[in-house]
């Protein structure tokens, strides 16, 4: 049996592009909306029901994507701004708005740059369980209980991050989980410029094909949100959208009726699976790429999303302040 290719992406929003490429509706199931301005797109993605989920591929819930190529440069206005909204979507999301115990986990491996956001995270954020009984007075009504973790990768702990989790959720007993991972998307644009808020829990690894099992209210009893930016492209979804883009222009160059024209729609997913399976072997589903630049971004990215963690769990402290008051 001829393995057929597909695309991989973590980005809900991609899905929908998909969806509109292959000329489908929406339906009831899939919700959408966009909005811009001069600095960020914001894309909203509900799915609704078991139909939207089966047409999109993805676990029922809301899916909040914001974007923006200035994230990927050293511009201070754009990163505020940013901040600011990953910061606001946080506190619309009436679990965490709600939530007195916090645990923030930073999915991933450090030791990998482009795997290294959630780590990093972790090292930037306000984590106050151990202090709340020394809490400036001016901070008390303002400042939550925070606790933060790094778990690591299983090919370091030799433990799953699930179990982890788990075990520290039924210590510490939060009221909810926001997990930060790197993601993977389908269009290389993306990569370093796009800001992922969900409320559907994760499952470590997935962006890679390295699936482990997912941290999700239905398996750790609590609301999960999670924050994820993408920081790879599968290299075979790279070549399957190059070859479709040089597809699309042979086809409109050629006349017609001919015997090209016929060849170049008659050619199916099988096809193009082998042919990408040939450039590429012996590393068809195990290569990756990123920007060279990917160690700076990276360290960048970390700083907005743990400001707006930081920001959003603690009202009291302002951007302003967030160094300040850092322990």
């Amino acid at each position: 049996m001829k393995k057929i290719f597909s695309v991989r992406t973590d980005i809900a929003a991609e899905n929908c592009e998909m969806l509109r490429e292959q000329k489908q509706e929406f339906g009831d199931g899939i919700k959408f909306s966009e909005e811009k301005n001069d600095i960020f797109s914001s894309v909203t993605v509900d799915i609704l029901n078991e139909e939207g989920e089966k047409k999109l591929g993805r676990k029922i819930g809301r899916y909040i994507t914001v974007e923006s190529e200035k994230l990927r440069k050293n511009d201070a206005s754009c990163h505020e701004a940013v901040t600011k909204e990953i910061s606001r979507v946080l506190m619309e999301i009436d679990s965490f708005k709600n939530a007195k115990s916090i645990l923030a986990v930073g999915l991933g491996n450090r030791n990998i740059t482009p795997d290294a956001l959630g780590p990093k995270v972790i090292d930037r954020l306000l984590v106050t369980r151990h202090i709340m009984e020394d809490i400036p007075e001016e901070l008390e009504k303002g400042v939550r209980m925070l606790s933060a973790l790094a778990p690591g990768v299983m090919g370091i702990t030799g433990i799953e991050t699930f179990e982890i989790i788990k075990g520290v959720t039924e210590k510490i007993k939060p009221d909810i989980i926001v997990a930060i991972d790197a993601l993977a998307a389908r269009k290389f644009s993306r990569i370093n410029s796009t800001v992922q808020i969900s409320n559907c829990g994760v499952a470590p690894g997935a962006g890679v094909g390295n699936k482990r099992e997912e941290l999700s209210e239905k398996t750790l009893g609590i609301p999960v949100i999670v924050i994820g930016v993408p920081t790879v492209v599968d290299a075979a979804t790279l070549v399957n959208d190059t070859m479709d883009k040089i597809l699309f222009e042979m086809k409109n160059q050629s006349e017609s009726g001919s015997e090209f024209y016929e060849m170049i729609l008659s050619l199916e997913n099988e096809e193009k699976y082998e042919l990408i399976r040939e450039l590429l072997t012996p590393y068809e589903e195990n290569m990756f790429v990123t920007p060279k630049e990917v160690d700076m971004v990276i360290d960048r990215l970390a700083d907005i999303i743990a400001n707006a963690i930081n920001t959003a769990v603690h009202p009291a402290v302002k951007m302003e302040d967030v160094k300040k008051y850092s322990w």
